[in-house]
């Protein structure tokens, strides 16, 4: 069973010893037609609408604040509202999230190179360094580790959970999510 999350933020639990925590909100969905188990599933983000999006509204009747569609397995054997049960009687799940984004980032930062000596006349300091090779093959190898366009990749995490409060719809799992508070994810209950 799969669901549309929000990350709140980080946090702990209260105890010796402690453990670190990520509060997750669950995010009210309409199941909206449901195949073999999987299912087009609506659920609220921003007001953003065009034609596509309307029409969908329309074909299921639902309210305008349904703008996202997204493919999902649920446990549900009818349209309607998601069902959060399986989730009470989850053990583990796997988070997936698009990690922070950092831009166009050099070598070091991305690759966690060392760099040069940084005294006064050294011109070395954060640069990457020799990156080709001479005669043979002569040019640069594929793959080399360089700078460029670090984070926003999705990554899965699987993660404990700690605890599901089904009247706010808050998840409760150990350990860390990848990316920014408020961001938008997934999770799927492991078997």
């Amino acid at each position: 069973m799969e669901y549309i999350v929000e990350k709140i933020g980080m946090s702990r639990t209260i105890g010796v010893p402690s453990k670190p925590v990520t509060l997750l909100r669950v995010l009210d969905a309409k199941v909206c037609e449901v195949n073999n188990g999987t299912a087009i599933v609506a659920y609220p983000n921003g007001k953003k609408t065009n034609k596509a999006v309307e029409g969908q509204q329309k074909k299921y009747s639902l309210s305008s604040e349904y703008n996202r569609f997204v493919t999902l397995e649920v446990a549900n054997s009818e349209a309607g509202n998601l069902d959060f049960s399986p989730l009470a009687e989850a053990k583990v799940v796997k988070a997936t999230f698009k990690t922070k984004g950092r831009g166009f980032t050099g070598a070091m930062k991305r690759w966690n190179f060392g760099g040069g000596p940084a005294e006064h006349g050294h011109r070395f300091n954060r640069r990457t360094g020799s990156i080709g090779s001479n005669e043979y093959p002569g040019r640069v190898m594929k793959g080399k580790k360089m700078a460029g366009h670090y984070g926003n990749e999705t990554n899965s995490v699987k993660n404990e959970i700690i605890s599901f409060d089904a009247e706010n719809n808050i998840l409760v799992v150990s350990g860390s999510v990848s990316g920014a508070n408020g961001a938008l994810g997934r999770v799927k209950v492991a078997k």
